[in-house]
């Protein structure tokens, strides 16, 4: 973790800009772009002032970076992406993907995801990363030229083709029950948050209605206004925090769906281990296959019923030089085949020694950022509570000196 990306450099998403322009298919369109800003660490260490490097992405390119990594990586628990559009909408935030707050969360989204990237043991040497933080110009034509796209759509079929295991891996089928309990509870978690806030946000307008009627009720009142003009001012500032605090709610939300769209990331591991081993299964019944037909072909004998023996029975035998010339291909075949069987069984053996170290740095990794943010959490409720105490207090002292 020392020579990690994240060590070296600081990287942030500064800023967020609404720009206009067309697309490829020369169509208008508005977008949002991103400003990069990376500064070197080691230059400031010694005392000088390192220039800051920026540039311009917009969310398009942070997907087709994520998706390099994805297929390039398989192994790996690659970090997710902010949502692209304002799905999970609540009360003051609009479903206008233009929406600033909407915006100004996803670009803290933006900038989580490259530092997870950066912080990633692996991920942060890979020089098409770098090269997303550090060149402007020619980026996506490094990405294409990787190849990486015929790849990712060949998988993309076989991921998506129906085949089934006879052998499956335990621990990646454990896994996958993980992965399907961790969205689940967390899925929870964002519904209770929701209602919570909910509820929270009627408390403070019900305060709000109490410092309109307090404040207009002093008018009308000699004795009285003063305490209850007092009153009504300490519930109007605790009714204007409301904002305050819905930010900071929304702030934890997005933490707990980070893990929830990494939950996805984790099935993803499990579905590409999932088709090496059945791609292994293939390899081990052709060369199974094979090796029983040249064994019939050099003893004489059909163990299996086949349409071909049958033919052979109804239409003549083989000649000898025939049937050598085919154990001959069938040789060759056997040996091609068991170097593949051999290539396939180390490729899945280094899948899974390498999937499985990034899992368990994953699990570490959710354990600590979820503890810290429910904790977090825990203590903003706190002192939400302490203040809507003191409000109420305030207001006592008022009502006691009427």
């Amino acid at each position: 973790m020392e020579d990690c990306l994240a060590k070296k450099m600081e990287i942030t998403v500064s800023e967020a800009e609404k720009r206009t322009g067309r697309n490829a298919m020369n169509i208008q369109e508005t977008y949002t772009a991103y400003l990069i800003e990376t500064r070197a660490v080691e230059s400031q260490s010694e005392g000088q002032c390192a220039p800051v490097e920026s540039l311009w992405r917009r969310y398009s390119e942070f997907e087709l970076l994520r998706n390099y990594l994805t297929v390039t990586y398989p192994h790996i628990v690659v970090p997710p992406l902010p949502e692209k559009r304002a799905d999970f909408v609540w009360h003051k935030l609009s479903a206008d993907n233009m929406d600033p707050d909407f915006v100004e969360r996803r670009r803290i989204g933006l900038e989580n995801f490259l530092l997870r990237v950066a912080s990633h043991p692996v991920l942060c040497q890979d020089k098409i990363f770098y090269a997303f933080l550090m060149q402007e110009g020619g980026w996506k034509e490094m990405v294409n030229e990787t190849g990486f796209q015929l790849k990712a759509d060949s998988r993309l079929k076989a991921l998506n083709a129906t085949f089934r295991v006879k052998n499956p891996d335990k621990r990646f089928t454990e896994l996958k029950h993980y992965s399907d309990e961790l969205q689940s509870v967390i899925s929870h978690l964002l519904r209770v948050r929701a209602r919570v806030a909910d509820r929270l946000y009627g408390v403070y307008k019900v305060h709000g209605n109490y410092g309109r009627v307090f404040s207009e009720w002093s008018a009308i009142e000699k004795e009285m206004g003063d305490g209850l003009q007092s009153a009504g001012h300490h519930m109007d500032v605790y009714a204007a925090s409301i904002d305050d605090i819905l930010e900071e709610e929304e702030h934890y939300a997005d933490q707990l769906k980070e893990y929830l769209f990494y939950a996805e990331a984790l099935r993803a591991v499990c579905r590409k281990h999932e088709l090496m081993q059945y791609d292994l299964e293939m390899a081990a019944q052709d060369l199974t296959s094979k090796k029983q037909q040249c064994e019939e072909l050099a003893t004489g004998t059909v163990r299996t019923f086949s349409l071909k023996g049958m033919t052979s029975k109804l239409f003549g035998q083989e000649t000898p030089e025939q049937r050598e010339a085919k154990i001959k291909i069938l040789e060759e075949q056997i040996q091609e085949g068991e170097e593949q069987l051999k290539s396939k069984n180390l490729e899945g053996r280094d899948f899974v020694k390498s999937a499985w170290a990034d899992i368990e740095r994953f699990k570490e990794q959710k354990n600590h950022d979820l503890k810290e943010a429910l904790i977090s959490y825990a203590v903003m409720q706190i002192s939400m509570c302490k203040k809507g105490i003191q409000v109420w207090t305030n207001a006592k002292e008022c009502f006691s000196k009427m």
